[in-house]
Formats: structure tokens, C-alpha cells, sequence
């Protein structure tokens, strides 16, 4: 199950702008900045690679006692005792993916319907990924959602949802008003050259929604 009060703040991978930094250094930055979930993100890597980095971010992750997330892969979470998974609309189906995890695991589930929502809840999903609400440096073909459609989709459910997609420093201040429980970033954070600080200042905005 996932604390509503422990995910303002969803920092998600991405090795695309380390120079010359590790994974686990921008990850601890972002854990000392106050980042109150991980989510490692890694479409690239063969299994044993994944699966080692996943192992060291785990250490990262109970150190500073936060969640640590495995985008799209159950074997890697199951092996490196990761807190849960995040799946996509086109992974594996969250009833299958709750089989094999157990009660324990968090499950996230990306959705953009409230149809989609409605049924990431009913099949047990912990949150809800909303997005790309401006578009995706990560995902070029994400269409952005509207804050209309964000806040239907917040009526229709009560575990907590997660707005995710181009949000910066700069626009955070849009959500006040809509209900959602936190933000999901990827380059916000990831892309600054202090890491620590991009982090407090995104949670210092977060606070005021």
C-alpha cells in the first residue's frame, strides 16, 4: 500500500544526463534533496545489468527509507526485493502482475481515462501515474492531458494519483486545486547539475499546491 502523505514527490530515472556522474550518486542527491519515491527506469539494459543496478539503488532506497519502483519489470523487482513495480497500459496485466508480486508490493499503473482508473483501482492498483500532462521528454509520442480530464480522473477514484510528464519547477504551481496527491519528474530533477537543490526547490513548490 502506498502513503498518500509519502508521494509528493516520484523521482523517476534516467541515465541521459549523468556526465560522468553514477546513477547511484544522482539518486542519492535526490534522496538527501527529500525525493519520497524512486522509480528506476531503465529500457536499455540487459537483465543482469538492470538487476545489479536495481540491487544498489535498493540500498540507496532503505538508507534514506523511501520506496524504491521497477518500471515495467516484475522479475527485476522480485529479485532485488524492489518495494514494487509501475506497469503501462501495454505490460503485463495488473491482475497477473498482482498474482505473482502478492498483497505487499506497490503496483502503479499508468492511465489517461477515467475508464482506465476506474479499473487500475478495481483490479488493485496502489496509485495512479496521470499523464503526460505537458507532453514527455521521455516519451515523444505522450499527448498531453488536460487539467479538466486530470481532475475527472481524480473524481473517479480514492488511491492516490501521481500527475507525471514535462512537469518542471515552473509549472508545478498549475496543479494547485486538482486533487492530486503528487508529481512524478524525470528531468527536473535529473537533468540539473545540483540535484540536491533542484530537489528541495521542487518540493518547496509541491508544498504550496
Amino acid at each position: 500500500m502506498l502513503n498518500k502523505n509519502r508521494c509528493l514527490l516520484y523521482a523517476i530515472t534516467d541515465r541521459t544526463w549523468l556526465n560522468g556522474r553514477t546513477l547511484e550518486d544522482v539518486v542519492e542527491q535526490s534522496l538527501i534533496g527529500g525525493a519520497d519515491i524512486i522509480q528506476l527506469r531503465e529500457k536499455n539494459l540487459e537483465f543482469n545489468t538492470f538487476l545489479d543496478t536495481a540491487i544498489k539503488i535498493k540500498r540507496l532506497t532503505e538508507k534514506y527509507r523511501v520506496p524504491l519502483i521497477i518500471n515495467d519489470n516484475i522479475e527485476v523487482c522480485i529479485q532485488s526485493n524492489a518495494d514494487g513495480v509501475h506497469i503501462g497500459q501495454g505490460d503485463i496485466p495488473l491482475v497477473k502482475a498482482r498474482k505473482i508480486l502478492g498483497k505487499n508490493k506497490i503496483i502503479g499503473v499508468t492511465a489517461k481515462t477515467i475508464q482506465q482508473s476506474k479499473e487500475a483501482q478495481l483490479n488493485g492498483a496502489d496509485y495512479i501515474g496521470v499523464g503526460a500532462m505537458f507532453g514527455s521528454t521521455t516519451k515523444k509520442d505522450a499527448l498531453p492531458l488536460t487539467f479538466e480530464q486530470l481532475s475527472d480522473i481524480r473524481k473517479s477514484v480514492t488511491i492516490p494519483i501521481v500527475a507525471i510528464g514535462g512537469i518542471t519547477a515552473d509549472n508545478i504551481h498549475k496543479f494547485k486545486g486538482t486533487g492530486v496527491d503528487g508529481i512524478a519528474v524525470v528531468s527536473a530533477i535529473f537533468k540539473q547539475s545540483d540535484i540536491k537543490s533542484a530537489t528541495e526547490m521542487l518540493l518547496d513548490k509541491i508544498s504550496e499546491l
